[in-house]
Protein backbone atom coordinates (compact mmCIF):
# COMPACT_ATOMS: atom_id res chain seq x y z
CA UNK A 1 0.00 0.00 0.00
CA UNK A 2 1.40 3.31 -1.30
CA UNK A 3 2.64 5.91 1.48
CA UNK A 4 0.89 8.86 1.43
CA UNK A 5 3.29 11.93 0.19
CA UNK A 6 2.71 13.76 3.79
CA UNK A 7 1.59 12.58 6.90
CA UNK A 8 0.77 13.69 10.81
CA UNK A 9 4.46 12.21 11.24
CA UNK A 10 6.36 13.82 9.67
CA UNK A 11 5.41 17.13 10.61
CA UNK A 12 6.41 15.89 14.32
CA UNK A 13 9.50 14.20 13.25
CA UNK A 14 10.39 18.01 11.52
CA UNK A 15 8.74 20.17 14.38
CA UNK A 16 7.79 17.76 17.20
CA UNK A 17 11.19 18.06 19.09
CA UNK A 18 10.84 22.25 18.88
CA UNK A 19 7.58 22.10 20.45
CA UNK A 20 8.44 19.50 23.07
CA UNK A 21 11.29 22.48 24.54
CA UNK A 22 9.10 25.20 24.14
CA UNK A 23 5.52 23.60 25.65
CA UNK A 24 6.64 20.27 27.48
CA UNK A 25 5.51 21.77 31.14
CA UNK A 26 2.12 21.83 30.01
CA UNK A 27 2.16 18.83 27.75
CA UNK A 28 0.07 16.08 29.81
CA UNK A 29 2.03 12.23 30.33
CA UNK A 30 -0.45 10.68 27.54
CA UNK A 31 0.23 13.73 25.21
CA UNK A 32 4.15 12.77 25.36
CA UNK A 33 3.52 9.20 24.36
CA UNK A 34 1.04 10.21 21.55
CA UNK A 35 4.11 12.36 20.28
CA UNK A 36 6.22 9.68 20.84
CA UNK A 37 4.27 7.15 19.35
CA UNK A 38 3.35 8.61 16.26
CA UNK A 39 6.91 9.54 15.34
CA UNK A 40 8.25 6.30 15.58
CA UNK A 41 5.59 4.26 13.75
CA UNK A 42 6.08 1.89 11.42
CA UNK A 43 10.01 3.05 11.40
CA UNK A 44 13.20 1.25 12.88
CA UNK A 45 12.77 2.05 16.16
CA UNK A 46 9.84 -0.09 16.59
CA UNK A 47 11.47 -3.15 14.95
CA UNK A 48 9.27 -5.10 12.36
CA UNK A 49 9.54 -8.57 10.02
CA UNK A 50 11.14 -8.97 7.03
CA UNK A 51 9.18 -10.37 4.34
CA UNK A 52 10.34 -12.98 1.00
CA UNK A 53 8.38 -13.69 -2.08
CA UNK A 54 8.14 -17.11 -2.94
CA UNK A 55 8.76 -16.97 -6.21
CA UNK A 56 10.98 -14.45 -7.20
CA UNK A 57 13.00 -13.94 -3.39
CA UNK A 58 12.10 -10.43 -3.57
CA UNK A 59 12.56 -9.29 0.25
CA UNK A 60 10.48 -6.42 1.97
CA UNK A 61 10.85 -5.00 5.42
CA UNK A 62 7.28 -4.36 7.02
CA UNK A 63 8.21 -2.09 10.22
CA UNK A 64 5.96 -2.64 13.70
CA UNK A 65 3.05 0.12 14.37
CA UNK A 66 2.44 1.91 17.40
CA UNK A 67 -0.86 0.87 17.86
CA UNK A 68 -2.15 4.38 18.97
CA UNK A 69 -5.02 5.20 18.47
CA UNK A 70 -4.72 8.60 17.77
CA UNK A 71 -1.98 7.52 15.28
CA UNK A 72 -3.71 8.03 11.64
CA UNK A 73 -1.83 5.16 9.80
CA UNK A 74 -3.05 2.28 12.70
CA UNK A 75 -6.46 3.88 12.09
CA UNK A 76 -7.37 1.78 9.04
CA UNK A 77 -6.91 -1.79 10.39
CA UNK A 78 -8.60 -1.51 13.79
CA UNK A 79 -11.86 0.52 11.62
CA UNK A 80 -12.22 -2.66 9.24
CA UNK A 81 -11.97 -5.64 12.17
CA UNK A 82 -14.29 -3.32 14.18
CA UNK A 83 -16.92 -2.82 11.42
CA UNK A 84 -16.79 -6.58 10.55
CA UNK A 85 -17.67 -7.28 14.06
CA UNK A 86 -20.58 -4.80 13.97
CA UNK A 87 -22.08 -6.34 10.66
CA UNK A 88 -23.35 -9.55 12.92
CA UNK A 89 -24.98 -7.08 14.94
CA UNK A 90 -27.19 -4.88 12.52
CA UNK A 91 -31.42 -5.35 12.60
CA UNK A 92 -33.56 -4.97 9.69
CA UNK A 93 -34.88 -1.77 10.15
CA UNK A 94 -34.01 2.09 9.67
CA UNK A 95 -31.06 2.66 11.42
CA UNK A 96 -30.74 6.99 12.72
CA UNK A 97 -27.78 9.07 13.45
CA UNK A 98 -28.09 11.47 16.12
CA UNK A 99 -25.54 13.89 17.36
CA UNK A 100 -25.22 15.74 21.21
CA UNK A 101 -23.20 19.19 20.85
CA UNK A 102 -21.79 20.83 23.79
CA UNK A 103 -22.22 24.36 23.67
CA UNK A 104 -18.69 26.82 23.06
CA UNK A 105 -19.26 27.94 26.87
CA UNK A 106 -18.47 24.53 28.49
CA UNK A 107 -14.99 23.85 26.08
CA UNK A 108 -13.15 25.59 28.89
CA UNK A 109 -14.52 23.10 31.16
CA UNK A 110 -14.28 20.12 29.24
CA UNK A 111 -10.72 20.56 28.19
CA UNK A 112 -9.64 21.05 31.67
CA UNK A 113 -11.26 18.34 33.30
CA UNK A 114 -11.62 15.93 30.48
CA UNK A 115 -12.33 12.51 32.20
CA UNK A 116 -15.08 13.51 34.29
CA UNK A 117 -16.44 15.83 31.43
CA UNK A 118 -16.70 13.00 28.55
CA UNK A 119 -17.90 10.69 31.13
CA UNK A 120 -21.18 12.92 32.37
CA UNK A 121 -21.01 13.38 28.33
CA UNK A 122 -22.06 9.76 27.58
CA UNK A 123 -24.07 9.46 30.70
CA UNK A 124 -26.42 11.95 29.63
CA UNK A 125 -26.26 11.20 26.22
CA UNK A 126 -27.64 7.83 26.89
CA UNK A 127 -29.98 8.43 29.70
CA UNK A 128 -31.90 11.61 27.07
CA UNK A 129 -32.14 8.69 24.74
CA UNK A 130 -32.87 5.70 26.97
CA UNK A 131 -35.30 7.92 28.81
CA UNK A 132 -37.63 9.20 25.89
CA UNK A 133 -37.33 5.92 24.33
CA UNK A 134 -38.59 4.29 27.23
CA UNK A 135 -41.62 6.68 27.74
CA UNK A 136 -44.83 6.01 26.50
CA UNK A 137 -45.74 9.01 24.83
CA UNK A 138 -43.00 9.06 22.42
CA UNK A 139 -41.75 4.92 21.77
CA UNK A 140 -42.35 3.27 24.98
CA UNK A 141 -39.63 0.79 24.17
CA UNK A 142 -35.55 -0.34 25.40
CA UNK A 143 -33.68 1.04 22.65
CA UNK A 144 -30.02 -0.55 21.37
CA UNK A 145 -27.61 2.06 20.83
CA UNK A 146 -24.09 2.93 20.26
CA UNK A 147 -22.55 6.35 21.33
CA UNK A 148 -18.97 7.73 19.62
CA UNK A 149 -17.29 10.36 21.21
CA UNK A 150 -15.42 13.00 18.92
CA UNK A 151 -13.77 16.37 20.22
CA UNK A 152 -12.81 18.22 16.93
CA UNK A 153 -14.44 20.41 14.09
CA UNK A 154 -12.93 20.60 10.49
CA UNK A 155 -10.53 23.18 11.51
CA UNK A 156 -8.90 20.97 14.61
CA UNK A 157 -10.56 23.23 17.00
CA UNK A 158 -12.14 21.93 20.06
CA UNK A 159 -15.37 21.00 19.74
CA UNK A 160 -16.96 17.73 22.02
CA UNK A 161 -19.82 15.76 20.85
CA UNK A 162 -21.22 12.20 20.35
CA UNK A 163 -22.47 10.73 17.37
CA UNK A 164 -25.03 8.17 17.83
CA UNK A 165 -26.05 5.29 15.77
CA UNK A 166 -29.80 4.62 17.14
CA UNK A 167 -32.11 1.58 15.14
CA UNK A 168 -35.42 3.07 14.63
CA UNK A 169 -37.47 1.03 17.55
CA UNK A 170 -37.09 -1.25 20.22
CA UNK A 171 -38.25 -4.15 22.58
CA UNK A 172 -41.57 -3.69 24.58
CA UNK A 173 -41.31 -3.77 28.17
CA UNK A 174 -42.30 -7.36 28.57
CA UNK A 175 -39.63 -8.15 25.49
CA UNK A 176 -42.23 -10.05 23.79
CA UNK A 177 -42.42 -7.92 20.59
CA UNK A 178 -41.00 -5.43 18.74
CA UNK A 179 -41.93 -1.66 18.84
CA UNK A 180 -41.03 0.38 15.19
CA UNK A 181 -40.69 4.49 15.45
CA UNK A 182 -42.74 6.07 12.90
CA UNK A 183 -41.00 6.17 9.66
CA UNK A 184 -38.52 8.59 8.88
CA UNK A 185 -38.62 10.35 12.50
CA UNK A 186 -37.22 9.09 15.30
CA UNK A 187 -37.93 12.17 18.60
CA UNK A 188 -37.87 15.61 18.68
CA UNK A 189 -34.86 17.12 18.73
CA UNK A 190 -36.21 19.79 21.23
CA UNK A 191 -37.58 17.28 23.52
CA UNK A 192 -33.94 15.50 23.31
CA UNK A 193 -32.06 18.72 23.79
CA UNK A 194 -34.06 19.81 26.45
CA UNK A 195 -33.43 16.94 28.31
CA UNK A 196 -30.11 16.57 27.43
CA UNK A 197 -29.38 20.18 28.29
CA UNK A 198 -30.75 19.53 32.35
CA UNK A 199 -29.03 15.96 32.69
CA UNK A 200 -25.75 17.10 31.52
CA UNK A 201 -25.57 20.41 34.26
CA UNK A 202 -27.57 19.02 36.69
CA UNK A 203 -24.46 16.61 36.80
CA UNK A 204 -21.72 19.22 35.78
CA UNK A 205 -22.87 21.27 39.14
CA UNK A 206 -22.82 17.87 41.24
CA UNK A 207 -19.26 17.28 39.83
CA UNK A 208 -18.19 21.13 40.67
CA UNK A 209 -19.68 20.87 44.38
CA UNK A 210 -17.86 17.74 45.30
CA UNK A 211 -14.36 18.72 43.79
CA UNK A 212 -14.25 16.27 40.95
CA UNK A 213 -13.40 19.28 38.24
CA UNK A 214 -11.16 22.27 38.84
CA UNK A 215 -9.63 24.93 36.65
CA UNK A 216 -6.45 26.71 36.21
CA UNK A 217 -4.41 29.21 33.97
CA UNK A 218 -7.29 31.64 31.72
CA UNK A 219 -10.10 29.78 33.39
CA UNK A 220 -8.54 29.53 37.15
CA UNK A 221 -11.72 32.06 38.05
CA UNK A 222 -14.07 29.43 37.62
CA UNK A 223 -12.84 27.65 40.62
CA UNK A 224 -14.62 30.58 42.74
CA UNK A 225 -18.61 29.24 42.94
CA UNK A 226 -20.35 32.42 42.03
CA UNK A 227 -18.63 32.44 38.59
CA UNK A 228 -19.00 28.84 38.19
CA UNK A 229 -22.59 29.12 38.81
CA UNK A 230 -22.83 32.21 36.43
CA UNK A 231 -21.82 29.99 33.67
CA UNK A 232 -24.08 27.40 34.31
CA UNK A 233 -27.07 29.66 34.61
CA UNK A 234 -25.92 31.12 31.19
CA UNK A 235 -25.63 27.67 29.73
CA UNK A 236 -28.99 26.34 30.77
CA UNK A 237 -30.70 29.53 29.05
CA UNK A 238 -29.11 28.68 25.96
CA UNK A 239 -30.32 26.18 22.96
CA UNK A 240 -28.37 23.23 22.86
CA UNK A 241 -27.76 21.66 19.45
CA UNK A 242 -28.95 18.19 18.73
CA UNK A 243 -28.84 16.85 15.44
CA UNK A 244 -30.97 13.89 14.09
CA UNK A 245 -30.18 13.07 10.07
CA UNK A 246 -33.19 11.18 8.29
CA UNK A 247 -32.69 7.59 8.30
CA UNK A 248 -29.97 5.75 6.73
CA UNK A 249 -30.63 3.97 3.65
CA UNK A 250 -30.16 0.30 4.48
CA UNK A 251 -27.87 -1.70 6.58
CA UNK A 252 -24.54 -1.48 4.36
CA UNK A 253 -24.74 2.51 4.53
CA UNK A 254 -24.69 2.21 8.32
CA UNK A 255 -21.76 0.17 7.84
CA UNK A 256 -19.82 2.87 6.00
CA UNK A 257 -21.20 5.42 8.65
CA UNK A 258 -19.45 3.21 11.27
CA UNK A 259 -16.24 2.79 8.96
CA UNK A 260 -15.77 6.57 8.52
CA UNK A 261 -16.85 7.77 12.21
CA UNK A 262 -15.77 4.77 14.91
CA UNK A 263 -11.91 5.25 15.23
CA UNK A 264 -11.99 8.62 13.34
CA UNK A 265 -9.01 10.80 14.61
CA UNK A 266 -8.70 14.41 14.49
CA UNK A 267 -6.91 14.66 11.01
CA UNK A 268 -5.99 11.83 8.50
CA UNK A 269 -3.09 12.06 6.67
CA UNK A 270 -5.29 11.81 3.31
CA UNK A 271 -6.12 15.77 4.42
CA UNK A 272 -2.33 16.92 4.58
CA UNK A 273 -2.00 19.24 1.31
CA UNK A 274 2.02 20.71 2.18
CA UNK A 275 4.79 21.29 4.92
CA UNK A 276 6.76 24.58 3.79
CA UNK A 277 8.18 27.54 5.74
CA UNK A 278 7.11 26.13 8.88
CA UNK A 279 3.56 25.99 8.05
CA UNK A 280 0.82 22.99 7.43
CA UNK A 281 -1.92 23.35 4.50
CA UNK A 282 -4.85 20.56 4.79
CA UNK A 283 -7.94 20.18 3.16
CA UNK A 284 -11.23 21.27 5.72
CA UNK A 285 -15.25 21.55 4.97
CA UNK A 286 -16.38 24.49 6.27
CA UNK A 287 -20.12 23.35 7.67
CA UNK A 288 -21.34 26.76 8.19
CA UNK A 289 -21.01 28.00 4.82
CA UNK A 290 -23.28 24.19 3.51
CA UNK A 291 -19.44 22.20 3.82
CA UNK A 292 -17.59 24.47 1.26
CA UNK A 293 -14.27 22.44 1.30
CA UNK A 294 -11.41 24.63 1.27
CA UNK A 295 -7.56 24.63 2.63
CA UNK A 296 -6.25 26.00 6.23
CA UNK A 297 -2.98 26.94 6.99
CA UNK A 298 -1.46 26.59 10.29
CA UNK A 299 1.77 27.72 11.53
CA UNK A 300 3.26 23.72 12.53
CA UNK A 301 3.26 24.25 16.42
CA UNK A 302 -0.61 25.58 16.07
CA UNK A 303 -0.81 22.61 13.74
CA UNK A 304 0.33 20.57 16.70
CA UNK A 305 -1.55 21.80 19.69
CA UNK A 306 -4.77 21.48 17.84
CA UNK A 307 -3.99 17.93 17.34
CA UNK A 308 -3.19 17.25 20.81
CA UNK A 309 -6.25 19.17 22.09
CA UNK A 310 -7.77 15.55 21.10
CA UNK A 311 -5.88 13.64 22.63
CA UNK A 312 -8.31 11.21 25.19
CA UNK A 313 -7.28 10.72 28.91
CA UNK A 314 -5.15 7.13 29.53
CA UNK A 315 -7.78 4.06 29.35
CA UNK A 316 -10.68 6.25 28.10
CA UNK A 317 -13.29 4.06 26.30
CA UNK A 318 -14.88 6.64 23.24
CA UNK A 319 -17.35 3.79 22.17
CA UNK A 320 -20.10 2.79 24.68
CA UNK A 321 -22.96 0.65 23.43
CA UNK A 322 -26.22 1.15 25.57
CA UNK A 323 -29.48 -0.19 25.73
CA UNK A 324 -30.17 -3.93 24.52
CA UNK A 325 -26.93 -2.82 23.18
CA UNK A 326 -25.00 -3.11 26.26
CA UNK A 327 -21.63 -5.49 26.69
CA UNK A 328 -23.74 -7.65 29.33
CA UNK A 329 -26.96 -8.80 27.33
CA UNK A 330 -25.76 -7.64 23.90
CA UNK A 331 -25.80 -11.43 22.54
CA UNK A 332 -29.19 -12.61 23.92
CA UNK A 333 -30.96 -9.72 23.36
CA UNK A 334 -30.07 -9.13 19.49
CA UNK A 335 -31.25 -12.82 19.20
CA UNK A 336 -34.69 -12.17 20.82
CA UNK A 337 -34.83 -8.76 18.50
CA UNK A 338 -34.04 -10.77 15.24
CA UNK A 339 -36.85 -13.45 15.98
CA UNK A 340 -39.30 -11.01 16.80
CA UNK A 341 -38.45 -8.73 14.22
CA UNK A 342 -38.72 -12.61 11.67
CA UNK A 343 -42.02 -12.91 12.86
CA UNK A 344 -43.06 -9.58 11.58
CA UNK A 345 -41.73 -10.97 8.39
CA UNK A 346 -38.61 -8.22 8.38
CA UNK A 347 -36.10 -9.34 6.32
CA UNK A 348 -32.94 -10.16 7.84
CA UNK A 349 -29.91 -8.83 7.68
CA UNK A 350 -27.00 -11.63 5.75
CA UNK A 351 -23.90 -11.83 8.32
CA UNK A 352 -20.83 -12.68 5.38
CA UNK A 353 -17.86 -14.97 6.99
CA UNK A 354 -15.31 -13.37 8.81
CA UNK A 355 -12.30 -12.02 7.62
CA UNK A 356 -8.34 -12.54 7.54
CA UNK A 357 -6.37 -9.30 7.98
CA UNK A 358 -5.49 -9.91 4.07
CA UNK A 359 -8.68 -9.81 3.19
CA UNK A 360 -9.68 -6.94 5.39
CA UNK A 361 -7.26 -4.74 3.84
CA UNK A 362 -7.58 -5.69 0.31
CA UNK A 363 -11.78 -5.22 1.22
CA UNK A 364 -10.53 -1.14 2.90
CA UNK A 365 -7.74 -0.59 0.27
CA UNK A 366 -7.80 -2.23 -3.25
CA UNK A 367 -4.31 -3.27 -2.74
CA UNK A 368 -3.06 -7.19 -1.53
CA UNK A 369 -0.49 -6.53 1.19
CA UNK A 370 1.38 -10.06 0.50
CA UNK A 371 1.43 -10.02 -2.97
CA UNK A 372 5.05 -9.16 -3.98
CA UNK A 373 5.66 -5.96 -5.10
CA UNK A 374 8.18 -6.66 -7.88
CA UNK A 375 7.57 -9.92 -10.01
CA UNK A 376 3.88 -9.52 -8.97
CA UNK A 377 3.14 -13.30 -8.88
CA UNK A 378 4.57 -14.48 -5.83
CA UNK A 379 3.11 -14.22 -1.79
CA UNK A 380 5.12 -12.66 0.91
CA UNK A 381 5.95 -15.19 3.53
CA UNK A 382 7.77 -13.98 6.80
CA UNK A 383 11.14 -15.54 7.61
CA UNK A 384 12.57 -13.35 10.03
CA UNK A 385 12.33 -10.28 12.47
CA UNK A 386 14.06 -6.72 12.74
CA UNK A 387 15.44 -5.77 16.21
CA UNK A 388 14.35 -2.27 17.27
CA UNK A 389 16.71 0.21 16.57
CA UNK A 390 17.80 1.58 20.69
CA UNK A 391 18.72 5.39 20.46
CA UNK A 392 20.02 7.36 23.04
CA UNK A 393 17.56 9.77 24.17
CA UNK A 394 18.83 12.52 23.34
CA UNK A 395 18.44 11.40 19.13
CA UNK A 396 15.29 12.01 17.46
CA UNK A 397 13.19 8.97 16.01
CA UNK A 398 14.53 7.56 12.91
CA UNK A 399 12.86 8.83 9.97
CA UNK A 400 10.26 6.83 8.18
CA UNK A 401 11.40 3.57 5.83
CA UNK A 402 11.54 4.65 2.12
Amino acid sequence: MSRPRLEVADILRLHGGEYRRKHGAALAPEQVRVLGAIERCRTGALGGHIHACDQCGHRVIAYNSCRNRHCPKCQSMATAQWREARRAELLPVEYYHVVFTLPDGLGPVALQNKAVVYDRLFQAVSQTLLRIGGDPKHLGAELGFLAILHTWGQNLMYHPHIHCVVPGGGLSRDSTAWISCRSGFLFSVRVLSRLFRRLFLDRLTQDFAAGRIRFHGTAAHLNEPTAFERLMQSCRKSEWVVYAKPPFAGPEKVLDYLARYTHRIAISNNRIVSLENGCVTFTWRDYSHNGTQGFLTLEAHEFIRRFLLHVLPDRFTRIRYYGFMAHCHRTPKLALCRRLLSARGSTDVPVPQKQDWAALLISLTGVDPLLCPKCHQGRLACIGTVEPVRLPPSHGPPGPPP
